[in-house]
């Protein structure tokens, strides 16, 4: 009956942890669907200017207004957002591939280099994204490049850190060992027994470090650091926006929601997974 009890509670945890995982699901891939279908459903050139229509609502022909430039405003907020969540996935995709290869070979080589790759860890943590940005900037300029670089350089540091510390787990299996007797090389315990087991959990961390990024990438491009005119992301229609904001706050408003939804629905999927997992594992617990 005990049993039972447990099953019933589990299943009605995971029921309500998976609705709040298919609502945010739902919601990020119709951000995803409308940003890949810019070109067909974006109906104007989004640097095309209309100086007589400077502030105009929404209408029939432009359905989210124009801005203080005349330029269209859901014509620039698909092409914006293209940029805004293109740069946040190459940036998370790089810092999770380079993280996790080095967290993986910290873990399975140990000892010396160990130790000089968690100092590098502690090192990179201890400068703010922000900070990184603008010494490159001075360095390099801004721009698309700089961006991914400075978000790189700082945030592969998550990725290495529980990388290495679930394949310290993972190193001490009685099949990593069964691998060494026979004769496997590093390389490939790595690829093949190490990697595979840390993808799942590294693909929560990654769904909940993405709505992080999107929100550093809009505050480095609302400063000027991102993506340079005619181009645009969010931020930097939020930052055009901001000095009309008594006079037309709908151009503040947009931008600063699509920020807001996209963020919160991919983090809240990075929840629902780790819930998830959690549940799953405490499960597993209970009933050995």
């Amino acid at each position: 009956m005990g049993n039972v009890h447990m099953a019933w509670s589990f299943l009605a945890h995971l029921s309500q942890h998976n609705r709040t995982l298919l609502l945010a699901s739902s919601v990020f891939a119709t951000v995803i669907v409308l940003l890949l279908l810019t070109p067909w459903i974006a109906l104007h050139d989004p640097s095309s200017m209309t100086l007589s229509g400077r502030f105009s609502g929404p209408s029939a022909e432009h359905w989210l207004g124009l801005d203080h430039l005349g330029r269209d405003v859901f014509s620039r907020l698909l092409y914006g957002g293209q940029f805004s969540v293109s740069i946040t996935a190459i940036t998370l995709v790089i810092a999770a591939v380079v993280g996790t290869l080095l967290g993986a070979i910290s873990a399975r080589i140990g000892g010396a280099v160990d130790e000089f790759l968690m100092r590098i860890v502690d090192l990179v943590i201890s400068f703010p994204d922000v900070l990184v940005a603008l010494f490159l900037v001075a360095i390099l300029g801004p721009g698309y490049g700089t961006l991914i670089l400075a978000l790189t350089l700082t945030g592969w540091t998550p990725f290495a850190r529980m990388t290495r510390g679930l394949a310290l787990e993972i190193n001490a299996k009685d099949y990593i060992r069964a691998a060494e007797i026979l004769g496997c090389s590093r390389t490939f315990i790595i690829l093949y027994h190490v990697l595979p087991n840390v993808l799942r959990p590294l693909a929560t961390i990654a769904f909940l470090r993405f709505g992080h990024k999107l929100i550093t990438v809009g505050s480095l491009s609302f400063l000027g650091l991102g993506v340079q005119p005619p181009d645009t992301d969010w931020a930097a229609m939020l930052a055009e926006a901001l000095p009309y904001l008594d006079r037309a706050p709908f151009l503040v408003l947009i931008p600063g929601l699509a920020i807001f939804i996209t963020a919160l629905s991919v983090t809240l999927i990075g929840q629902g997974l780790e819930a998830h997992m959690d549940e799953k594992m405490k499960w597993r617990h209970d009933n050995k």
